[in-house]
């Protein structure tokens, strides 16, 4: 553990997860008291599942006064090797998010750092993410760099 500004930097426990999901909620623009939507209760049982698996998953926390105000997730994909990812190994960074009244304070690349950190631990080849257009220089100066590879979805 340690200190970052005013923040403390730890792993995220089972009993941060209702934090958690309702820092998830603005990253999607939803209100933090909306309670009753589906994916709230699927991302807490993902969350619980994970969060004690250091090999699969890293959910980096900062807390100011006691409260949750920064957090990212880190997940582990196992694919096939390729010239790419010669082990098959690729940490998908996500859910990157800071409260808006505590920007600016390098919460962000602190998580993003111990993520990093942690991809490294478990021998990946590479971290993933997809990022939006405001937070791409902090990525890229980090020594992240734009892929060619479109991205496509099929919501089932």
């Amino acid at each position: 553990m340690s200190s970052v500004v005013d923040g403390r930097l730890r792993a995220a426990t089972p009993e941060d997860c209702g934090e958690l999901v309702q820092l998830w909620a603005l990253l999607f623009g939803e209100a933090v008291t909306a309670t009753r939507e589906p994916w709230r209760h699927h991302a807490a049982g993902w969350f619980t599942r994970l969060v004690d698996d250091a090999d699969n998953a890293r959910f980096p926390v900062i807390e100011v006064g006691g409260t949750i105000v920064a957090t990212a997730i880190g997940t582990l994909e196992v694919g096939v090797p390729n010239p790419h990812c010669v082990k098959g190994r690729t940490v998908r960074l996500m859910n990157v998010i800071t409260v808006p009244c505590h920007r600016g304070n390098g919460f962000a690349t602190t998580i993003i750092l111990d993520v990093l950190n942690w991809a490294r631990s478990i021998a990946a080849d590479r971290v993933d993410l997809s990022a939006t257009r405001d937070a791409r220089p902090l990525y890229t100066k980090l020594g992240f760099t734009m892929t060619s590879a479109p991205r496509m979805k099929l919501v089932l």
